[in-house]
């Protein structure tokens, strides 16, 4: 050092040594550090934070400078805006159809458990607004038409009216969803079908199933016999499956379709029956044809299932509650 001699004395601050050069020609102090000491902070300061340093830390805690006081927050921001209300959830399908005892009157059952009476029939009740373990599939009333059963997709059934339980699969672990129910005209119970073609039969006598068989298409809907003694199977592709007394009359399995079949009925003279494709086609097999839905259905509806009229004839349910008469049946719904 230039100007005379110089010696090094040590001395400790904040717990961190300081070395200091003293000579003739001043004082000189070495930089504590390179952002100044806590005399240079107004607030703590944080590890990570500009300004921080491991000297003004003595505890090792992360917080230099524990001293003064912490910083005080920025001044907020707006709060952002509420998010847009979620839009309208779409209205619950339709999903079939059942009529009353004199035919004067259908009930329309949906996915969300609701049913709407139409006509002269009696509204028994309904599961909507209940929770649901899943989408209902089905409708179908009692022999009398004094009550109807409700089926989920799960084989939970739903009472409704003089509609009594015989049982569900609703606890049942499936190979594949349940997909139409049919009631047993002699008033014993009901029966419902998988889409693999398995049968449940509760009360009504089991008359055979296509759930070991590999099918083409998925099976999509059923009809019971006059007698009960047997039942009709209906595939997408109009594959027809009979058991019991049900005699085959018919199908369009090796037909190209327009729209997928969606549901099927039984003519009341107890000979043949119809199914019904999704844009209101139908298919009569030694059952009299009454009209079909092609170009009825409205854009952006479709028809889900079908309903046989006590005297023939036959209604039509579309998705959006629509219920499209022919033939005996004289009530009808424009879809909402």
């Amino acid at each position: 050092m230039r100007g005379g001699t110089m010696k090094r004395i040590w001395t400790r601050r904040f717990g961190v040594a300081i070395a200091s050069a003293i000579g003739f020609t001043g004082l000189l102090t070495l930089p504590a550090a390179a952002d100044g000491t806590c005399d240079n902070h107004e607030f703590q300061v944080r590890r990570g934070e500009p300004g921080y340093s491991s000297d003004h830390d003595t505890d090792g805690d992360g917080i230099g400078c524990e001293g003064r006081p912490a910083r005080p927050s920025s001044p907020s921001s707006p709060p952002p805006p509420p998010p847009p209300p979620p839009p309208p959830s779409a209205a619950p399908a339709a999903v079939g159809g059942a009529t009353n005892g004199p035919g004067n009157g259908v009930w329309v059952g949906y996915a969300n458990g609701d049913v709407q009476p139409v006509g002269a029939a009696v509204d028994h009740g309904d599961a909507a607004g209940s929770p649901l373990n899943a989408p209902v599939v089905g409708i179908a009333r009692t022999a009398d038409g004094g009550g109807y059963w409700l089926l989920g997709r799960d084989g939970g059934v739903f009472s409704y009216g003089n509609a009594r339980f015989h049982g569900s699969t609703g606890s049942a672990r499936l190979n594949q969803p349940i997909v139409s129910i049919a009631s047993d005209p002699k008033g014993r119970g009901y029966w419902f079908v998988a889409a693999d073609g398995g049968i449940f039969s509760f009360g009504a006598p089991f008359k055979g199933s296509a759930g070991s068989m590999r099918l083409t298409q998925p099976v999509v809907g059923m009809a019971p016999t006059r007698t009960g003694e047997g039942y009709w199977l209906v595939a997408r592709d109009g594959g027809i499956f009979s058991y019991g007394d049900a005699a085959f009359s018919g199908s369009t399995g090796a037909t190209r379709l327009n729209q997928p079949i969606v549901g099927m009925a039984a003519d009341p003279d107890g000979v043949g029956y119809w199914f019904v494709a999704a844009d209101g086609g139908i298919f009569s097999f030694d059952a009299a044809f009454h009209g079909s839905g092609v170009g009825s259905v409205p854009a952006g509806d479709r028809v889900t299932g079908m309903v046989a009229h006590p005297s023939g004839g036959y209604w039509l349910i579309t998705a959006r509650g629509g219920v499209l008469a022919y033939g005996a049946a004289g009530v009808s719904r424009p879809p909402s």
